[in-house]
């Protein structure tokens, strides 16, 4: 924190250290996740125990056999065969996304601890192609782009906030306030970082929510923000795991 002569803090000493930010990050750190783990799961309950390079190996491995029996075993909700695999994932999100995220009893977490650390002064706002109005009632609306008065009342709005809410945080830890204490001033759109383990059967029932695609067999609607977190994760995944995420998507998107 920079003070001015006199000691006092002003909120324009804080401003230079502030960043804005309107995207997710989301990076894959480690996979252990193929179709192959798919099959080989599965297998097992009709020719015993194999190893992995038995499964893969010979005519059973055959591309068109393959991508049958996932499409069979999605379509007809075999789910335990797709959980015999791991991706961890790195995410940097505000953490009202992290509330969301932590909905889901899908994945393993482990996030930045405000107690232990000071918080860095990285904060989200919406960039202008953020829709902004709500039509309609809860389980039937739609969002629609907001006015120009709207879209700079909400980037004025939430950068002043951001920055008296960071200003009143350093004021209470240079003032020898405790870090997990001190944090309480701070807003939800504060930037957090964790990482999140999931196998793809839970990744499934999570992309099945909080994505909007056409075709899907429940529509849903989720917020914004965790939506271009999960359209990310779905992007790592997709590469991954091809034949299950075919299959995924031939059956309406639902989680076996």
């Amino acid at each position: 924190m920079r003070c001015l002569s006199g000691g006092q803090a002003t909120i324009v000493d804080f401003v230079a250290d502030i960043q804005f930010r309107s995207d997710m990050t989301v990076e894959l750190v480690r996979s252990s996740a193929h179709d192959s783990d798919v099959l080989f799961a599965a297998r097992v309950s009709t020719q015993g125990e194999k190893t992995l390079d038995q499964a893969q190996s010979g005519e059973e491995a055959s591309e068109k056999r393959d991508r049958g029996l996932i499409n069979y075993l999605m379509r007809d909700r075999h789910g335990s065969p797709f959980e015999h695999n791991s991706m961890t994932f790195y995410v940097q999100a505000p953490i009202f996304v992290f509330r969301e995220f932590m909905r889901h009893r899908m994945a393993s977490y482990n996030e930045e601890s405000g107690r232990y650390r000071e918080l860095n002064p990285v904060f989200y706002v919406p960039n202008a192609e953020r829709n902004l109005l709500q039509v309609g009632k809860p389980g039937a609306y739609e969002f629609r782009p907001g006015t120009p008065e709207q879209i700079d009342l909400v980037d004025q709005t939430t950068r002043e906030a951001s920055t008296h809410a960071y200003a009143a945080y350093q004021t209470m830890l240079e003032a020898g306030v405790a870090r997990e204490v001190a944090r309480i001033v701070l807003p939800l759109n504060t930037y957090s970082s964790m990482y999140v383990t999931v196998n793809s059967r839970s990744l499934m029932n999570f992309l099945s929510l909080r994505t909007t695609r056409e075709g899907t067999h429940f529509p849903s609607f989720p917020q914004r923000e965790i939506e271009m977190c999960a359209e990310k994760m779905e992007t790592f995944w997709a590469d991954l795991m091809p034949l299950t995420y075919e299959a995924f998507n031939l059956n309406g998107r639902v989680a076996p």
